[in-house]
């Protein structure tokens, strides 16, 4: 049972480890997201951005720690001071509050968008064909998409197809989004419809925690930007401090490589 209340942070992470083997990825992460609120997690590959996602999401099993959703312990009941792990069911109901959109879009190649979107709230929640495909035309709308609904992947452009993927995410009424490099795989002309369907999210008050190298994006949208390094959060704060005015030396050294990549990218791009 819930135990929240309007001030509690929707996420509430404590002393988070995660081991791949040998492998130490995450190394006693404390976390908190409000309601409302949008995260932007920054840092080199392999700080252990995705795997704080995947955790969240349930996709991966902490190794040690404990992450709460809205009150309640996620992947795991307490009694007596002892963790037992939730059956199967019970995990899918705590993970059907939380969206997810992927670096690659895992879209069903054999469905339309139209069909992608309504699979999960029909297969998990029970909708009727009729309500499902009207809620999914609308969110179909909202990505500006709504003239590609019986279209294939195939026959779309990435840009629109993490378009369809984002519908396909919201057609649960999640609680919280989480966007793990939702761009990253996108030619750079495509990324800006993208960034647009996220900054809508975010007026329009919803929770994310967006894993992202779009610097731009991050300073104008996010609420807190948390920079991450070798498994442990070096620095957070407001954007204009960390991405202005940071004060570690490796956040400094990582917002220099980044803009230099850009760099290079924009005048890349800028070549006839």
């Amino acid at each position: 049972m819930s135990t929240s209340t309007s001030s509690a942070p929707l996420v509430h992470a404590v002393n988070v480890i995660k081991h791949f083997g040998s492998h130490q990825v995450l190394q006693g992460i404390d976390f908190d997201v409000s309601r409302g609120e949008v995260i932007c997690l920054l840092g080199p590959s392999g700080s252990g951005k995705t795997t704080l996602l995947r955790l969240v999401n349930q996709l991966e099993k902490l190794t040690g720690g404990r992450i709460w959703f809205d009150g309640e312990l996620l992947g795991f009941t307490e009694r007596d001071g002892k963790l037992y792990t939730r059956n199967d069911r019970d995990i899918a109901r705590q993970r059907a509050k939380i969206g997810m959109v992927f670096q690659r879009f895992n879209l069903f190649p054999h469905k339309t968008a139209l069909e992608n979107v309504i699979e999960a709230p029909r297969q998990v929640k029970g909708l009727s064909k009729k309500t499902a495909i009207t809620e999914a035309m609308a969110l179909l709308d909202r990505v500006g998409l709504a003239d590609r609904a019986n279209y294939y992947p195939s026959q779309l452009s990435g840009g629109q197809q993490q378009r369809v993927a984002i519908a396909r995410a919201l057609a649960m009424r999640p609680e919280l989004m989480l966007f793990d490099e939702p761009t990253s795989a996108l030619d750079p002309e495509l990324v800006g419809e993208v960034l647009a369907v996220m900054r809508d999210l975010a007026s329009a008050g919803m929770t994310m925690i967006v894993v992202t190298h779009e610097m731009a994006f991050a300073n104008e949208v996010a609420d807190r930007v948390v920079f991450m390094d070798a498994g442990v959060v070096v620095e957070q704060g407001p954007p204009a401090e960390v991405l202005l005015h940071p004060q570690h030396e490796r956040t400094k050294s990582f917002l220099r490589r980044v803009r230099q990549e850009a760099e290079v990218e924009s005048a890349r791009i800028r070549l006839p």
